[in-house]
């Protein structure tokens, strides 16, 4: 005699179930952001030369040899201005005392704002304003294949 199996109704399953249920988190809490075992509160606190064996080599190398005149005067104005700051320097390494700020990084063609977040700290400004856009080709031009001879132009 063939036994039917009701789906949910074996041992295996009542386990499955209960583990599934046990770990579920009702409401999952926010892990808090470190960064190399610091928190966001430590890291803002440090002074730049504290910062610096933190960062990545590259970053640590750029700003070992200290900012130029340009670069200088966009952390200072960026500092001091609450608002949007605009720039076309791209290859300015990210600090903890830029997190909550806006910059608006020049792309080539257009300002593109980024909002600093913790998790940028380490990487350059260019990264998170995109220089390339994808390609969205439509259908195939006139002349482009034999049969696009025939077709009808309106």
């Amino acid at each position: 005699m063939a036994r039917k199996i009701v789906r949910g109704s074996t041992p295996k399953a009542a386990r499955r179930k209960a583990r599934k249920k046990k770990g579920a988190i009702a409401a999952r809490r926010k892990k808090e952001f470190t960064f190399r075992g610091f928190t966001l509160d430590q890291l803002q606190k440090m002074t730049l030369a504290e910062v610096l064996p933190l960062l990545p080599a590259r970053a640590r190398r750029s700003y070992s040899r200290g900012l130029n005149p340009e670069e200088q005067a966009f952390i200072d104005r960026l500092m001091k201005d609450d608002g949007v700051v605009r720039t076309h320097r791209r290859a300015i390494v990210i600090l903890p005392s830029f997190v909550g700020k806006t910059v608006a990084v020049y792309t080539g063609k257009e300002f593109k704002e980024v909002e600093i977040k913790p998790e940028m700290i380490g990487h350059y400004l260019g990264e998170f304003a995109l220089t390339r856009s994808s390609v969205r080709h439509s259908g195939p031009g006139v002349g482009a294949t034999k049969s696009s001879k025939f077709m009808p132009l309106k």
